[in-house]
């Protein structure tokens, strides 16, 4: 077994864990996971500039992103333990190279649209990632708040606490997190029965954004079709850029509002309906945020097992302690 991968359970860990349930239980997260001023920075993706890169392998964007994710998933046990009474093994470890959708090691990938508009063939290129939402249900329903959204407007995955159950993708209405089975904190706790890996997506690049740097996929595009900026001047830009082209913005009211703006020369809804969309490659459909009304009884009812999990840790690990104590006393 491959113990490179796994992650050292320590009463720090369990501290951390343990301040996410307590805050998770409503002692002490605001009910909602909004960042401040809806996050302080927002991103432009201009599909009227982005070509793709055509005279390239694979488009620039994608190969920077991936030259910092790729070193950022752990190798994974071999073998990985099956989740039981069931659970599904996502392992990308041997599809590291798949680059036309979203994976645990690609965070960002193009998708390539070939359509008809006003009587004009066309082909589209959509860079595709996380859009950041102003208040994402992915922040608010994790259990051990390993997913949390930053006042940069950057939702970030904590890979130290994730255990894998990939709730955050099941109320992501584009289902952007991806899993990779067989690392993370659970392979410590309970292999077989809680979690299944770590989830994986794009955090805008936090720690470069942190240190005043640009995300790196924006550094490489060589057409400046993505920008970053404070929002309020990224949302008049896309709103600019849209009324110029006599065309259409997409993530500023999708999903509650989000920190992503799309602007194209083409409907969103066609778009959409030329896109090929699945497992990792999102849709982009007008999408009203899910759990709106509910954020607070699904913090309820998804905190009280994990609460009991945390406790159960926390006694085994006193339980442990008070045996080697006693085992150095008989020694002594």
């Amino acid at each position: 077994m491959n113990t490179h991968a796994r992650s050292t359970i320590s009463r720090r860990s369990l501290l951390k864990a343990s301040a996410g349930v307590a805050l998770f239980s409503g002692l002490g997260l605001p009910r909602i996971a909004r960042a401040a001023k809806a996050g302080e920075l927002a991103t432009l993706i201009d599909l009227s500039l982005c070509d793709g890169c055509a005279q390239l392998d694979q488009p620039a964007c994608v190969q920077a992103c991936r030259e910092r994710s790729v070193p950022r998933v752990p190798e994974p046990v071999d073998p990985i333990p099956p989740l039981k009474p069931r659970g599904k093994i996502e392992d990308w470890s041997k599809r590291q190279a798949v680059r036309d959708r979203l994976t645990p090691y690609t965070w960002l990938f193009v998708q390539e649209v070939h359509l008809t508009h006003a009587g004009q063939t066309r082909t589209i290129h959509i860079p595709r990632r996380c859009m950041h939402c102003d208040n994402p249900a992915c922040a608010t329903i994790c259990p051990f708040t390993a997913n949390h959204k930053h006042r940069n407007g950057a939702v970030v995955i904590d890979p130290g606490l994730c255990f894998g159950g990939a709730k955050c993708r099941t109320v992501c209405p584009w289902g952007i997190p991806q899993r990779q089975s067989g690392v993370g904190i659970y392979l410590d706790i309970m292999p077989t029965l809680a979690g299944n890996g770590v989830m994986f997506k794009c955090d805008l690049c936090h720690d470069r954004l942190m240190e005043g740097q640009t995300p790196l996929c924006m550094e490489a595009c060589p057409r400046q079709a993505m920008l970053i900026g404070k929002r309020d001047t990224i949302y008049a830009e896309a709103q600019s850029r849209a009324q110029r082209m006599d065309g259409y913005l997409y993530g500023a009211k999708e999903n509650g509002g989000t920190s992503t703006l799309y602007v194209s020369p083409v409907p969103f809804d066609a778009l959409d309906a030329a896109l090929e969309t699945g497992a990792g490659r999102p849709h982009l459909e007008d999408v009203r945020r899910r759990m709106q009304a509910t954020d607070g009884l699904a913090r309820g009812v998804l905190g009280a097992p994990v609460i009991g999990l945390v406790a159960g840790l926390f006694l085994s690990l006193a339980g442990r302690g008070a045996a080697s104590r006693e085992e150095d006393e008989n020694h002594g």
